[in-house]
């Protein structure tokens, strides 16, 4: 398994929510964070956005599922076709065990 964490725009994170429950991945964890990119940030006039609000998206999959996850979330969260800077970033870990907290069974 893998963990897929994705960083997009707010505004953009039910759109990417939708996007993975019709594909058939409706399991996420979402949560409010606060970073900045490369970009380091926004300015507008003199003032300085140092950090900007995103939403973390964590989607825990098989292996076999990674490149369609992937593609669905980039498609949704993308401002347009040729996207923009700010538009987020997609990391993918492996899992070394999972666990049910119910049941205490490792899967």
């Amino acid at each position: 398994m893998i963990l897929v964490r994705a960083i997009v725009r707010p505004e953009k994170a039910p759109k990417v929510m939708k996007a993975l429950f019709e594909a058939g991945f409706p399991a996420v964890t979402k949560m409010a964070v606060f970073g900045r990119g490369k970009q380091r940030g926004l300015k507008v006039g003199n003032v300085v956005y140092d950090e900007l609000p995103k939403e973390l998206l964590l989607i825990a999959i098989r292996d076999t599922d990674k490149d369609f996850v992937i593609t669905t979330i980039i498609e949704a969260a993308r401002t347009d076709e040729h996207g923009a800077f700010g538009d987020g970033k997609i990391f993918v870990s492996p899992i070394v065990e999972t666990y049910t907290i119910s049941n205490g069974l490792k899967e």
